[in-house]
C-alpha cells in the first residue's frame, strides 16, 4: 500500500470542506410532527393486527365449538351392531 490517500476519501473530504447546505428553520418541528405521525400510525396498524388476531381465535373457536372436528364421525359403510 503506498501513502497516497485513497480517491474516495478525497472526494469525502473535498465535500466536507465544501459549502454547507443551509438548514431550514423549522427542520426539527417537522421531523417531530412526522416522527409522531409515524408512531400513531404504526401503533394504529399495531392494535388492528391485535385485534384480527383475537377475532380470528374467537371466530376458530367459536367455529370448533359448533363442528367439532375432534369427534369422529359415524361410519356409514356397515349398520351398528345389535346382540
Amino acid at each position: 500500500m503506498s501513502g497516497l490517500p485513497d480517491r474516495k476519501e478525497l472526494e469525502v473530504r473535498r465535500m466536507l470542506e465544501g459549502p454547507h447546505p443551509s438548514v431550514p428553520t423549522d427542520l426539527a418541528a417537522q421531523a417531530a410532527v412526522r416522527g409522531a405521525r409515524l408512531l400513531r400510525r404504526r401503533r394504529a396498524l399495531r392494535r388492528a393486527g391485535w385485534t384480527l388476531l383475537v377475532l380470528a381465535a374467537i371466530a376458530f373457536a367459536v367455529w370448533a365449538s359448533v363442528v367439532r372436528p375432534w369427534v369422529v364421525p359415524p361410519s356409514t359403510i356397515a349398520p351398528p351392531l345389535d346382540w
